[in-house]
């Protein structure tokens, strides 16, 4: 195990403490340390134990996690979000002191977030915990990255602090969160399942179609709400277990604001950065697993021919590399898409990988692609309009970037769909699909069913 010494720790505290010139002035320090070993479901349960809202991030296919607690600090823009949010960001990170001498993505200083998916949109009273833009910086954080495991602490001092007080409290909270406990699932039951307006939301596909017909938008996503009633109040860590339990190949996260958490399970990755290496995925195309292999192979052949899917899929993938080429070289698009399977349901799927330019970073790359054609449709300027206006519902944080970034300048977002908000013993869950001229009302109500069955089956639908 590679530690950071007691005095060492102390040390770090006082020679920052001692650059403070005035008194009402605030110095960030971040120190990082590799462990032998943490559970991210005991500390995330041990961060809600001690009073800390928490923030979890994990790509199961590559065994990573981020798992933070509390709140060191938040980057927050309403106005102007990426380049606010970048700007909050960068500040940040030039005036802090940091100590990571592993470099890995992930540790260093980490903010996790995500922002709107239409800050035009009127805002509703269910998303008033979560704005347009906003990010945490956790007081304490457990990275894993395979078998390597790294805790950091993020910490505002001042003039007058203590360094030995400092890392007294730091050590203390680390013992806490990294320490084994005993845990158990808490099981829930849905009492009541409201769906919001399904009729009014059939009918509202029913005139996107008419728009599209009359040539003001090629396809335009709509999305809908039910809410849920539970028999308790909902655990979020038995949430996240049984997301990663069932839903492989997926993003799982949460971001948790007092009582409500927005929580997903996500397969759709917007944008990846590591070493400038860029890499965006299209998933866009949708149909459900068989219940047999003989009957999922011939469900998977149809989704690969089926013209409206690979349509709707063609849309993403020209968007893409239309939204990177002026911020990227080395773009590589494969011809033809593949099946990409989950549990419950298959997508068609295309990886495009590029090298970031050197001037550009990746709010540049998130704001050129988000909405996404899968999540907003085509053009962009009219389906946004056309949901803006008639959609049923503020969709807040669902479909739009969630993800994380760190002081290494790596970082990673993903689509929030496959998601809901938890309020207690309540929950809205939300989910789309892409209109287009010769579309169904039915046939769309009936693939947003398929979607709620991810988040729908973890919270005992």
């Amino acid at each position: 195990m590679i530690e950071i010494k007691e005095k060492q720790l102390e040390h770090l505290l006082d020679s920052a403490i001692k650059e403070i010139q005035y008194h009402d002035e605030l110095q960030l320090v971040s120190i990082t340390k590799e462990i032998s070993y943490a559970n991210p479901f005991h500390f995330f349960d041990k961060a809600k134990a001690i009073g800390k809202d928490r923030t979890f991030w994990t790509s199961t296919g590559d065994q990573f996690y981020l798992v933070g607690a509390g709140n060191a600090y938040e980057i927050i823009a309403e106005d102007s979000r990426f380049e606010g949010t970048e700007e909050g960001w960068n500040n940040l990170i030039n005036e802090a002191i940091i100590h990571n001498k592993y470099k890995y993505p992930g540790t260093g200083i980490v903010a996790l977030g995500g922002m709107s998916f239409d800050p035009r949109k009127a805002p509703s009273d269910l998303w008033n915990k979560f704005k347009p833009s906003q990010f945490t910086i956790p007081e304490y954080m457990l990275t894993i990255r395979k078998n390597n495991f790294y805790f950091t602490a993020n910490v505002f001092v001042k003039k007058d602090d203590h360094s030995v007080q400092l890392a007294n409290d730091i050590k203390r909270h680390e013992n806490e969160l990294i320490s084994q406990m005993e845990t158990s699932l808490t099981a829930i039951n849905i009492k009541d399942k409201k769906e919001i307006e399904p009729d009014k939301w059939k009918e509202t596909v029913r005139y996107a179609t008419e728009e599209i017909s009359d040539h003001k938008a090629e396809k335009i996503v709509l999305a809908r709400e039910i809410r849920l009633k539970f028999d308790k109040q909902a655990d979020i860590g038995t949430i996240l277990n049984k997301l990663i339990d069932t839903q492989s190949n997926s993003y799982i996260f949460a971001f948790e604001k007092g009582e409500d958490c927005f929580v997903g399970a996500t397969p759709e990755r917007l944008v990846r950065v590591e070493n400038k290496r860029l890499l965006s995925t299209c998933l866009a195309g949708t149909a459900p697993r068989g219940k047999t292999k003989e009957e999922d192979e011939r469900i998977s052949h149809d989704l690969l021919n089926d013209e409206k899917n690979r349509q709707e899929h063609d849309f993403v993938v020209k968007m893409i590399n239309h939204s990177i080429k002026n911020h990227c070289t080395n773009i590589k698009i494969p011809d033809e898409p593949v099946i990409y399977p989950l549990k419950n349901l298959q997508h068609l799927y295309t990886p495009v990988t590029a090298k970031l330019k050197d001037r550009y970073s990746i709010f540049d790359i998130i704001k050129q692609l988000h909405p996404t054609p899968a999540l907003g449709g085509t053009p962009r300027t009219e389906s946004l309009a056309f949901i803006r206006e008639h959609e049923l519902l503020d969709r807040g944080w669902y479909g739009a970037p969630v993800g994380w970034l760190d002081s290494n300048q790596n970082g990673e977002f993903a689509v929030a769909i496959r998601s809901g908000l938890i309020q207690g013993d309540e929950a809205s869950l939300f989910a789309g699909c892409g209109v287009v001229k010769d579309s169904d009302p039915e046939a769309e109500y009936e693939e947003t069913n398929i979607k709620f069955l991810p988040m729908l089956s973890v919270l005992g639908g």
